[in-house]
């Protein structure tokens, strides 16, 4: 396989924060993120270690957006649980809405990349699978979503190039590296090159479905890898080729630790990626 690309951001452009909040006053880059869509077992070595079959096609989950926190914000582990479970996944948000979307025109409804982690709650996954109930609570709590920064993709390029146009968005997310840590200890590297379903396919699969609308968010899967992490451990995580600007580091903290959570405004507006 060739080396991971190396890309970066046109000019000075900065990364957005809190990009997935209605856009406001103190969020004017906010995107109203209405949908998380995140897609199960899509590396093969990890759908293995956790003994599940591979899937012949995507399937998906939803995470609720009060699941999402940004850098600098502590994740709290699963009500009553003393641990939860890392899960590292490329994450893109939608540009352009779609519906029943080709796969040679997914790229023209990517609007942005992050980095993001897809917190678990094992044991409760466990129980729920057994049981055939659906991961919502298991997936979707308040916190369980760390993310870092968003990039837009007209501010990606790769090396040497000077312009959005240049980019090539699919061959791009067909090869990112990207690594996850436990307190200094490397726990997960992937690369999308192994995903069992590429970005562009999932996007067709998920909008036959769903309406896919700016700001939308979509989890890629996650490498082999994934494991426990403990109140006062540090996940660190980040992509491979970009000089660190996806970088992220959460704090796990326990639920007896958890104050009032920041009130989510309400989801009244979407803005363009």
């Amino acid at each position: 396989m060739s080396a991971p690309n190396r890309f970066g951001l046109r000019g000075a452009r900065l990364l957005r924060e809190k990009w997935w909040e209605p856009a406001s006053a103190s969020t004017p880059d906010g995107l109203g993120s209405r949908s998380i869509y995140a897609i199960g077992r899509n590396y093969e070595k990890h759908a293995k270690e956790l003994g599940n079959a591979v899937p012949k096609e995507p399937f998906w989950f939803l995470k609720p957006i009060a699941s999402v926190v940004g850098p600098g914000e502590k994740h709290i582990v699963f009500p009553g649980r003393s641990e939860s479970h890392h899960e590292v996944e490329i994450g893109i948000v939608i540009g352009k809405m779609g519906k029943n979307i080709a796969v040679d025109k997914a790229a023209q409804h990517i609007g942005g990349l992050f980095l993001g982690l897809d917190m678990t709650d094992r044991d409760g996954q466990a129980v729920v699978k057994k049981e055939g109930k659906p991961w919502t609570q298991c997936k979707g709590w308040d916190t369980s979503l760390p993310v870092s920064n968003l990039a837009r993709v007209d501010d990606l390029v790769f090396e040497g190039s000077d312009s959005a146009a240049d980019l090539q968005i699919m061959k791009l997310l067909s090869n990112l590296e990207f690594w996850l840590k436990v307190n200094g200890v490397e726990k997960q590297r992937g690369n999308t090159n192994d995903m069992v379903s590429n970005i562009a396919e999932q996007l067709a699969a998920i909008s036959r479905i769903h309406r896919l609308d700016p700001g939308d968010i979509v989890l890629t899967g996650t490498p082999e890898g994934v494991g426990a992490c403990k109140p006062g451990d540090v996940i660190t995580a980040g992509i491979e080729g970009c000089d660190g600007v996806f970088d992220i580091e959460v704090e796990v903290a326990s639920d007896g630790e958890l104050q009032q959570l920041t009130k989510r405004p309400k989801m009244t507006t979407v803005g363009s990626v």
